[in-house]
């Protein structure tokens, strides 16, 4: 997992090319007008999901990772803890290929607090839970770029 805000890039001149592209997006596109759902870039190669939802506590949320696609999480609006933990240290269920879905239970062994602008990119072995309260519930507004693998 890589964990930045996009107004310091600058800072990962090592990221994949695709993951930029999606930098590259996110800096060309007003994210904030865009309305929920799913917004094609280029096929199934790359697009972003925009969410708005409210967060809540721990335990009403899910453990999940996913094994074609990266998540490029790009905080729009709002401020929402991420709970983190590598696979290998959590109990796997059965992987959804439709979805691209590996739902998993767990403890966090880490999070980051994504504010307005920060990024998190969640490769294969990263587990994350989302939509985790920092202090209060709020709605929060944020793209997640699908990158295929």
């Amino acid at each position: 997992m890589i964990f930045g805000n996009i107004n310091n890039l600058s800072e990962f001149p090592f990221l994949e090319e695709q993951v930029k592209e999606c930098f590259e997006y996110a800096k060309t596109h007003d994210l904030a007008s865009y309305e929920k759902g799913s917004h094609e870039i280029d096929g199934d190669r790359l697009f972003v999901n925009i969410v708005e939802y409210t967060t809540t506590t721990p335990e009403e949320r899910f453990w999940e990772a996913h094994k074609n696609y990266l998540d490029v999480h790009v905080m729009i609006h709002g401020n929402e803890q991420i709970d983190l933990n590598f696979i290998h240290n959590m109990e796997l269920k059965d992987f959804v290929e439709k979805d691209d879905f590996l739902p998993m239970d767990g403890e966090k062994n880490s999070s980051v607090v994504l504010t307005d602008g920060d990024f998190l990119i969640c490769y294969p072995s990263d587990g994350h839970r989302t939509a985790v309260k920092v202090q209060e519930p709020e709605t929060i507004k944020k793209a997640i770029f699908k990158v295929k693998i």
